[in-house]
C-alpha cells in the first residue's frame, strides 16, 4: 500500500475544534483556498498503453529486416495484406516460386496497394540464409529468430514449402493460408486483397447432372445438407470410397432426406472425368471449369483425395473427413455427420495425423461427453484465430492395449487411402526438413 502523504488527514466529520474524524482522506489545508497536495500513491501510478496491435503480438521480441533497415512490427499493422513466406534456398520449388512472387509483389505495389511480405526462412545456415534473403524484394524475420519460426510454422500448420500465409495487417486474422495459389493465379494481383469467396461463391452457379444436364447450384443445395467431394478415377482409394458413399447417397434419398453430393474431378481430362462421373448417381462440378475446382481446393485447404467435406443448410462447413464419417456409419445412423463432442477411435483416423487429440483408453469413457462439449464450446468461442487449437476428444474404448492398438490401425489406414491431389502437386512440395 501506497504510504498517505504526510499533508493529507482524514476527511469525516468536523469536530468541535476544527479537527477531522474518520472518513476518507482529505488535505489538511482545504479550509485555506491553497491547491491540495497530490498524494504519493498518484504520482506513481503507471502511465496508461495503448494495446498492442495483432502484427506487434504476432512479432513480440522479433527483429525484421528490409531493405538492411530494421522495419517496425506496428508499420505491418497499418498494412492491409501481410504475407508470411515460408521458403528456404535450399529448396528448388522455393527458388522457382519466388521470382514469379517478385513480380507479383512489384505490381502490386506499383498499383499503390498496402502490401508486404515478410520471409520466414527454413534455411540451415547464416549464409544460406543471406544469399537468399537478398533476392527478395520484401522484408524478413532476423535469422536468428529460429524459435519464432517454429511458432509461426506451427500457428499456421505449414507442412510444406513455399508456402505463403496471407494475414489481414490491421486485425492480424489469416486471409487464407494458401497464399501461393491465389497469387500465382493473379500474377497482375488484380485480385488483391485475395479474400477466399464463400462455399456458394466458389461452387457458382451451374452443375451438371446425369446426362450432361445443366443443373441450378443454388437450388440443389439450399437448406440442404450436402457434400463436396473431391475424387479422380486414378486414385485407387477413391475408387474404393465411391460406391460406399453412393449406398448412403441412395440410402438417405429412399428415405426422403435432404442430402446431396457435388463431386470435384481431379481427373486428367474429360473423358477419364465423363467415364468416373457416369458410376456417380449425384451432381458435379463441370470439368472444364478449372478456376472453381483450384478455388474449392484452396478454400476446403485439400492435400490428399478422396477428402468430403460435409456443408450444413445454413452453408458452412460442417465435418472437413466426411470421408472417415461416412466409412464407419455405413447405415447412416449418425447422418448428417457433423462434428461430434466425443469421437470414437476407430472413426479418429484421419485426426489422429494432424490434430491434438484427447484419447482415453479404459476407465468410464462416459466422462469424455461433457469434455468434449466443453473444448467444443471453448474453440467455436475463440474462433479460427484461437491461440489454442481445439482438441479432438477420443474414446479408446474400455481395453487399453487392444484399443491403443487399434489407434495405430486408424491412423495408418488413414495414411494410406489418400493420393496427392493432383499427379505433380506433391512432387513440387519439399518438406521443412529438406528431403
Amino acid at each position: 500500500k501506497a504510504e498517505i502523504n504526510r499533508s493529507e488527514v482524514k476527511r469525516g466529520t468536523r469536530d468541535r475544534r476544527g479537527k477531522y474524524q474518520g472518513g476518507e482522506t482529505r488535505p489538511a489545508n482545504t479550509d485555506t483556498g491553497r491547491r491540495p497536495a497530490t498524494p504519493a500513491s498518484l504520482t506513481h501510478m503507471p502511465a496508461q498503453t495503448t494495446p498492442t496491435a495483432p502484427m506487434e503480438k504476432l512479432f513480440e521480441g522479433c527483429k525484421i529486416i528490409k531493405a538492411g533497415a530494421e522495419l517496425p512490427a506496428s508499420q505491418l499493422a497499418s498494412t492491409e495484406v501481410v504475407g508470411l513466406y515460408f521458403s528456404a534456398h535450399w529448396c528448388p520449388p522455393c527458388r522457382g516460386f519466388t521470382p514469379k512472387l517478385a513480380e507479383t509483389y512489384k505490381a502490386v505495389l506499383a498499383a499503390g496497394k498496402s502490401f508486404e511480405i515478410v520471409f520466414v526462412s527454413s534455411d540451415k545456415d547464416d549464409a544460406s540464409f543471406n544469399d537468399y534473403a537478398a533476392e527478395q524484394p520484401w522484408a524478413h524475420l532476423a535469422f536468428e529468430h529460429r524459435e519464432a519460426k517454429a511458432r509461426l510454422s506451427k500457428k499456421y500448420k505449414v507442412s510444406g514449402i513455399p508456402s505463403l500465409v496471407l494475414l489481414d495487417g490491421k486485425t492480424g486474422k489469416t486471409i487464407t493460408k494458401d497464399g501461393r495459389a491465389a497469387l500465382g493465379n493473379d500474377a497482375k494481383g488484380a485480385k488483391f486483397p485475395w479474400i477466399p469467396p464463400t462455399i456458394a461463391e466458389a461452387i457458382g452457379d451451374k452443375l451438371v447432372g446425369a446426362g450432361g444436364a445443366e443443373v441450378d447450384a443454388a437450388a440443389a443445395t439450399k437448406g440442404k445438407t450436402y457434400g463436396v467431394y473431391f475424387s479422380a478415377s486414378w486414385c485407387g482409394p477413391c475408387k474404393g470410397f465411391t460406391p460406399k458413399l453412393a449406398a448412403a447417397y441412395e440410402k438417405l434419398k429412399a428415405e426422403g432426406k435432404d442430402f446431396e453430393v457435388i463431386f470435384v474431378s481431379g481427373d486428367r481430362n474429360e473423358k477419364a472425368f465423363g467415364d468416373y462421373f457416369a458410376t456417380m448417381p449425384w451432381l458435379a462440378l463441370p470439368f472444364d471449369d478449372r478456376d472453381r475446382e483450384q478455388e474449392l481446393s484452396a478454400l476446403f485447404e485439400v492435400e490428399g483425395i478422396p477428402t468430403l467435406c460435409i456443408i450444413g443448410p445454413d452453408g458452412k462447413l460442417a465435418n472437413a473427413d466426411g470421408v472417415q464419417a461416412v466409412a464407419s456409419d455405413p447405415d447412416c445412423a449418425k447422418f448428417p455427420w457433423g462434428k461430434e463432442d466425443v469421437t470414437p477411435l476407430e472413426a479418429a483416423g484421419g485426426s489422429l495425423n494432424d490434430t491434438p487429440c484427447l484419447v482415453l483408453f479404459g476407465g468410464d469413457q462416459g466422462v469424455l461427453g461433457a469434455v468434449g462439449k466443453e473444448e467444443r464450446a471453448r474453440a467455436a468461442a475463440e474462433g479460427e484465430e484461437g491461440e489454442v487449437e481445439e482438441v479432438l476428444v477420443v474414446a479408446g474404448g474400455s481395453r487399453g492395449r487392444s484399443g491403443s492398438c487399434a489407434g495405430s490401425r486408424a491412423a495408418r489406414g488413414r495414411r494410406s487411402c489418400c493420393c496427392s491431389t493432383s499427379p505433380t502437386r506433391g512432387a513440387s512440395t519439399c518438406t521443412r526438413a529438406g528431403r
